[in-house]
């Protein structure tokens, strides 16, 4: 096994910490391996966590790491805010669900953008954790 990419912690807070997230997702799929579409679905994918953290709670954190192993090349990220949470998780995780009149593609898109996909959430703390992956 080779080692593992460092990790990489970016605040939340306003629309250019969306860009510096989707790139730095972009750039650790890329140094892993992954192809230009892998690439561009994580990156889709965290550029719509990342503004529903601004939209909905204001400010929060990304967590970008490189779980790699022998076997096969992971990128997990983690989105935390500590919001208002989300008051009805299994309707906001349908198509069609917008509390702010949009398409509703949000949550439900990304979690078929991504091949592993785990929300929580309550009152003060919303966590997204997405994972992509592909053999060594």
């Amino acid at each position: 096994m080779t080692e593992r990419l460092p990790s990489i912690e970016l605040a939340i807070g306003n629309s250019a910490d969306i860009v510096t997230a989707r790139h730095a997702a972009r750039e650790m799929s890329n140094q892993l391996g992954f192809g230009k579409a892998h690439q561009t679905r994580l990156a889709t994918a965290v550029s719509e966590l990342t503004r529903n953290v601004i939209q909905y709670a204001g400010t929060g954190h990304c967590m970008i790491e490189d779980l790699s192993d022998a076997r096969e090349r992971v990128v997990q990220i983690t989105i935390e805010d500590h919001g208002p949470g989300i008051a009805d998780l299994i309707l906001a995780m349908e198509d069609g669900f917008s509390t702010s009149n949009g398409l509703g593609a949000g949550l439900p898109g990304t979690r078929r953008l991504v091949d592993d996909f785990h929300i929580s959430s309550s009152p003060g703390m919303t966590r997204v954790i997405i994972t992509v992956r592909k053999p060594a």
